[in-house]
């Protein structure tokens, strides 16, 4: 890879060993990232905070065990798509491609990929993104289990690592985006996103899309507030990460966890309520913020699509379906798309 290029996006390099290396950018400027977009979030009329910033340790942590939770169907559904899909990949692959991936975190649903391409290449290419310091745990344990396989983690925003993607070599890219991460952009920055994948594919790359699907009220809201807890815990953990990273003096105990799914919009929308009147400094974003009681701070829109909705938004954003798969009860879809 050009060294110009490594420089431009400050990204430092760390080689683990012949098989593992990744890319990550400079702590300053992670840091700067992160106080520059609390201190415009949460000093907007209606306050939120981005549901990338989710991801430290502790909170995929604690969505590793949301993804377990007999509530949370979109893990388990989703695999279980995977698994039936296993024989008809290597007939629609075609060749060899280098598997790529976005939100790759613990990689539990990448190992039914990487399985497939263990049967079928001698050697298989992983390069997993991934905000969080997770994918460096995730990809050791890989090799331990895939001798054939070589990682190149970027730890970075899908963005970051799709522009580090586009500039790395011409080898064609399977690029993986599993989950229900997609429903956290808004209609508008789905389609910005979406284009942005389409233009950096080259004409034979593909890409494999988890959607989840519009499905009854009292299934969504038991899904995004568990009766353990876990998902409050997990919603509540980005305050702490302000407070440890951006010096701030959140109370959690002064916060609620709060989720409701909006039908007409089609999402789930989950929300951080004040219990009290409050006020809050956050040193490093320079903010000294008052909060009302029953003031809710947005954390996480979830959009939930139906079919003909998915189907018209890939056209408009330049994308050939070639296969779609369900599972048996119509919960999620699994999509695979070329460039047109």
């Amino acid at each position: 890879m050009n060294e110009t290029i490594q420089n431009n996006l400050n990204y430092k390099k760390y080689i683990i060993d012949s098989r593992l290396k990744y890319f990550k950018p400079h702590t300053t400027k992670i840091e700067n990232s992160f106080a520059k977009e609390i201190s415009y979030s949460l000093t907007q009329d209606s306050k939120f905070i981005s549901p990338k910033f989710f991801y430290d340790k502790k909170g995929s942590d604690l969505f590793e065990q949301i993804c377990s939770l007999d509530e949370y169907y979109p893990t388990r559904t989703e695999i279980s798509i995977l698994k039936t899909i296993q024989t008809q990949l290597p007939l629609l692959l075609g060749g060899y491609f280098r598997l790529v991936e976005l939100g790759s975190g613990s990689a539990v649903k990448t190992r039914v990929i990487l399985d497939v391409f263990d049967k079928i290449y001698d050697q298989i290419e992983y390069f997993p993104i991934d905000i969080s310091e997770i994918l460096t745990e995730s990809s050791e344990l890989l090799l331990k289990n895939y001798g054939h396989l070589s990682i190149t983690g970027i730890i970075d925003t899908y963005e970051g690592g799709l522009e580090f993607i586009e500039s790395f070599d011409n080898k064609k890219n399977l690029i993986l985006f599993l989950g229900s991460s997609f429903g956290n952009f808004s209609p508008d920055e789905g389609k910005k996103f979406l284009e942005k994948i389409n233009a950096i594919m080259k004409h034979e790359d593909l890409f494999l899309i988890g959607l989840d699907l519009v499905k009854n009220k009292s299934v969504l809201e038991n899904a995004y507030d568990d009766s353990k807890g876990i998902t409050a815990q997990f919603n509540l953990n980005v305050l702490s990460r302000i407070n440890d990273e951006l010096d701030a003096d959140f109370d959690l105990a002064n916060f609620k966890h709060h989720a409701i799914y909006n039908e007409k919009e089609q999402r789930v929308e989950m929300y951080l309520k004040s219990l009290v009147n409050q006020s809050v400094i956050i040193s490093k974003s320079n903010l000294s913020l008052l909060f009302q009681k029953d003031e809710l701070i947005h954390t996480e829109y979830s959009y939930k699509y139906r079919l003909d909705q998915i189907e018209d938004m890939m056209r408009k954003t330049g994308f050939d379906i070639k296969k779609t798969w369900l599972d048996e009860n119509n919960l999620f879809v699994l999509i695979l798309v070329s460039k047109i």
